[in-house]
């Protein structure tokens, strides 16, 4: 039996970790293999990709032995006042004991900072609570630690379930395989042993171990881990899936195609964990000006020292000082929207690209295989005179057959559909945007655009002005320069079409266009039943790049949606280049910079309103971390708050940082859940025809 259970260490590639997790394995883990080059592991309190926070704070058992034993001396000492009321040398004992337990960790911490020059700032707070500790004021001592270590566990508690949370999402591939021989004996493998070409077996329940193709079975999948989508899909011979998704209902058997980093998850993992370790703008302005603070503080400390002469006001100073909440600001709201992205199977290459999807105005998209399924289908033959329906769909069919176009596929489809033979193409050419050509029985055969068979000097219909035609997609065939027909097809438009379009227009996006290489008969149609939008048509290709560029020199901050595959230089083209249903697209993965890992249109919205949400978050974050360190100190400086309260503000600014980005893990959740369906035509009265 394969081990399918779902290993709290397995790396998404397939290769990162022993992978030792069945039921005879050995927990030893590696867990600089957890992650992505240069990402740190849990072992830190690593709130983010700045640098400020870049340091490596023990959060291991002994912290908290420090923590609570700490405590309880500084209960006793109070209690000792009770207890031993003619006695007060028992409290201060007590309290110098809690004092001494509260401040080794972050006296370790500052001094592993400064060896390795981070900066994190626990030296502040190590001199606050020494200087209260050589004044012999062991209760504010102890208590200032005890509330800086609750903040600090607060924040690695967090930030830990936050990577928690992304990374939960990649570590579905399970440990080991079950891999089928020569002789079709079974054979359990671990899963990092898998090559492509082998062949797997696996049963209900079972995760799938890498990505391929089923050869043999029919089965329901849970794709959720990749595409975002809640809801499971059917999936038989020839169709691909992907490792890290569940089996649920039925035995398969699947080809390999890739195994480890290379996997669809694997790369989600990279781009999930690199975009966790990106910078904003404004992170790497607080990096640039953080070697000033230190010195900073120290000398605001030394004047208000000289002044007051009262060192209880610079230990307050140099405790409220401690940026923590300032630094967890941008990271923390960052990394939960990344999450939250990832739950919908939205993935953001750079922490920027999140950024910059806020100020988006102008949305471009692609018409096939964005807003419409992309499975394009034939409803209507009309026949040259003197030619029937049979054999025009044959001799398409026939010069289509090794097309990889939408169109050319559906054409050999319905052919194939309605019985008929195809016969052998040889010489078949296929030119972008126009049409192919194929010898069949030694006879030229074109099959496309209008435009190209009369510069082919062919005598076509008029279809542009043809009701029959209108808001299809026409295939004019000609054979040894003799016109046959045209065949009309019809792409329909996803269910989440016109309500993504409306919802974007509700958010404040001022210009809506679609790219088409359709005539505008068709363009317009699809546009209407969206609720009117701009339409660009008859575009071929390589002019996609330029009508974004043309949008995007007018003003707008334009973001381009495409499938990947052919629209490399329109995403480029564009401030937002979004890659719609890439899971499994590696040329869609690696061309955009946002990756929609399904084909449901209401991520387009959703990602927007994510990003504005982050954005507003940061906002706030840094607006209640200013007021309160700059508020606090000025307070401190005047003497109107103790160290004591210095220590728990610091406390609650970290803790309603971390809150208030931890909202946005959950943002949208109500709102997942839609299903994908493709509409199917009824082909049977055409068929019937042919």
């Amino acid at each position: 039996m394969s081990d399918s259970t779902v290993s709290p260490s397995a790396s998404a590639s397939g290769s990162d970790l022993p992978h030792q997790h069945g039921p005879d394995c050995d927990h030893t883990h590696d867990h600089k293999g957890h992650h992505h080059k240069g990402h740190k592991g849990h072992e830190g309190c690593d709130h983010g990709p700045s640098s400020l926070h870049n340091h490596d704070h023990d959060h291991g058992p002994w912290v908290m032995v420090c923590l609570v034993l700490g405590s309880v001396f500084l209960l006793a000492s109070y209690a000792t006042r009770f207890v031993f009321p003619d006695n007060p040398q028992i409290g201060h004992f007590a309290a110098f004991i809690a004092a001494i337990l509260l401040a080794i960790p972050i006296f370790y911490n500052a001094i592993t900072e400064l060896m390795h020059g981070h900066m994190h700032f626990s030296e502040f707070v190590a001199l606050g609570i020494l200087a209260s500790m050589v004044y012999q004021d062991y209760k504010a001592a102890a208590i200032i630690g005890f509330f800086m270590l609750i903040a600090e566990f607060i924040e690695h508690r967090t930030a830990q379930g936050a990577h928690e949370a992304i990374e939960g999402l990649v570590r579905m591939t399970p440990s080991k395989a079950i891999r089928l021989t020569a002789s079709d004996a079974e054979e359990e493998v671990a899963a990092v042993d898998l090559r492509v070409g082998d062949r797997v077996r696996i049963r209900p329940g079972e995760n799938i171990p890498a990505d391929g193709t089923i050869v043999l079975g029919k089965t329901t999948l849970n794709e959720s881990t990749i595409t975002g989508e809640s809801l499971p899909r059917d999936k038989g011979a020839d169709e691909s899936v992907f490792a890290g998704t569940t089996n649920l209902t039925g035995m398969i058997e699947i080809d390999v195609t890739k195994v480890g980093e290379d996997t669809t998850l694997g790369k989600v993992k990279d781009l999930i964990l690199s975009a966790e370790q990106s910078k904003l703008p404004i992170m790497k302005i607080v990096d640039r000006y953080a070697r000033h603070y230190t010195p900073t503080i120290l000398m605001l400390t030394a004047v208000v020292w000289f002044f007051t002469d009262d060192w209880k006001r610079v230990v307050g100073m140099l405790i409220m000082a401690c940026p923590c909440a300032f630094i967890l600001a941008t990271p923390t709201a960052m990394v939960a929207a990344i999450a939250a992205a990832a739950r919908r199977g939205i993935l953001f290459k750079n922490m920027v690209d999140l950024e910059a999807a806020s100020q988006i105005d102008a949305v471009i998209l692609d018409k096939t295989g964005t807003l419409t399924t992309g499975e394009l289908g034939v409803v209507k033959m009309i026949p040259a005179e003197g030619v029937s329906k049979s054999e025009l769909l044959q001799t398409a069919g026939s010069a289509e057959q090794f097309s990889n176009h939408p169109a050319g596929k559906a054409v050999v489809r319905f052919a194939q559909k309605a019985g008929l033979q195809l016969e052998e193409a040889s010489d078949v050419t296929e030119t972008a945007g126009a049409g192919a050509t194929a010898t069949v029985q030694g006879k030229k055969v074109l099959a496309g655009r209008s435009g190209w068979l009369r510069e082919n000097n062919i005598q076509i219909m008029d279809t542009d002005s043809s009701e029959e035609a209108a808001g299809l997609s026409i295939v004019h065939v000609s054979r040894d320069g003799q016109y046959l027909g045209w065949l009309g097809l019809r792409d329909q438009i996803r269910d989440q079409s016109k309500a993504a379009v409306e919802e974007l227009r509700q958010i404040g996006i001022t210009r809506i266009a679609m790219l088409t290489g359709d005539r505008d008969s068709v363009a317009q149609r699809i546009a209407g039943e969206l609720g009117g939008i701009e339409t660009i048509s008859e575009c071929l290709p390589g002019d996609k790049a330029a009508h974004v560029e043309r949008i995007t020199e007018e003003g707008y901050t334009t973001a381009f949606v495409g499938d990947g595959a052919n629209d490399a230089p329109a995403l480029a083209a564009s401030r937002t280049g979004i890659a719609m249903g890439a899971a499994g697209n590696d040329i869609a993965i690696h061309s955009s910079t946002v990756a929609l890992m399904n084909n449901d249109l209401s991520n387009l919205p959703y990602l927007i309103k994510l990003s504005r949400a982050s954005k507003s978050v940061i906002y706030q974050n840094l607006t209640v971390a200013g007021i309160i360190i700059l508020g606090g100190m000025i307070a401190i400086a005047f003497g109107h708050l103790t160290a004591i309260i210095a220590a728990i503000l610091h406390t609650i600014g970290s803790v309603i940082v971390v809150f208030n980005s931890a909202r946005l893990v959950r943002f949208g959740q109500e709102e997942e859940g839609n299903d994908l369906g493709l509409f199917t035509f009824d082909e049977a009265q055409i068929k019937a025809e042919a």
